[in-house]
């Protein structure tokens, strides 16, 4: 471990010396001690000691400046201590445990291949996936699993919105759409979603039945960015905000009207 996380005089020391390198040349010696947590004479003390090393400079009473001595041990000690943590984010990333769905009998232990299908993440029996990862438990095709140790780039791509603009109930609603061309491409889209009574009355009307009617924008831009291509039935007045929207996302769209001329 890096000596400075050990040595709680080290720690100290580093801590007066970025309190200096902050405030100086007038350093009050209280302040820094409120700010530590420590007494003011244990202060004085440090600075003797910092004074000694030549690590900081004196220029008059209570006037301290940190030497290029002294930002040399303090880059330093950060150098050591950003690698240090580098290390346990890595360690730690590697304990945390994803939740996918088993795309076969997967083992305890086994290494799997992981991949999103469907907007899911799927553990497969092929470790030649992009991704892999480390399987927790044994868990039987289709039931959730516990993955860790991920490596790799797990593949995807974000999918695209086709927004159908249909018209409001001042320029006839529902009534107005064309229903044909609406029940052609609803029929084998997946997610399907609404915005505003006369999209989900023209969905009605085919037999269809909106998967998300609440928190729509929001719900279709997770669904694009997970790698589906949802088919959202919007009334007109709602298409502008419901573009920006996308483009403030990046999500790709494209536009149909419905609206029966």
């Amino acid at each position: 471990m890096v000596e400075i996380l050990r040595n709680k005089n080290l720690a100290t020391r580093f801590q007066i010396l970025v309190e200096i390198a902050a405030n100086q040349p007038d350093v009050r010696q209280k302040y820094i001690a409120q700010r530590l947590g420590i007494t003011p004479q244990a202060i004085s003390d440090y600075i003797k000691q910092l004074l000694k090393e030549g690590l900081i400079l004196a220029e008059g009473r209570l006037r301290y400046r940190v030497s290029i001595k002294g930002v040399d041990w303090v880059l330093r000690q950060l150098k050591e201590t950003a690698e240090y943590l580098a290390s346990v984010e890595e360690v730690v990333s590697n304990v945390k445990v994803s939740a996918a769905i088993a795309g076969g009998n997967l083992r305890r232990g086994q290494t799997v291949g992981l991949v999103m299908k469907d907007g899911l993440l799927v553990a497969t029996e092929d470790p030649g996936a992009g991704a892999t990862g480390v399987a927790v438990s044994d868990a039987a095709g289709g039931d959730d699993v516990g993955v860790t140790n991920v490596r790799g780039i797990i593949s995807l791509e974000v999918g695209e919105i086709t927004v159908l603009g249909v018209p409001g109930v001042q320029r006839g609603g529902s009534k107005n759409v064309a229903l044909d061309q609406l029940e052609n491409l609803a029929r084998s889209a997946r997610p399907l979603a609404a915005i505003g009574v006369e999209a989900i009355s023209a969905l009605k009307r085919i037999g269809r039945q909106p998967d998300y009617v609440y928190g729509v924008r929001e719900a279709v831009i997770d669904a694009a960015s997970s790698g589906l291509s949802p088919l959202l039935v919007c009334v007109d007045e709602e298409v502008p905000m419901l573009i920006k929207r996308l483009g403030q996302a990046g999500i790709r769209y494209r536009l149909l009207n419905l609206r029966v001329s």
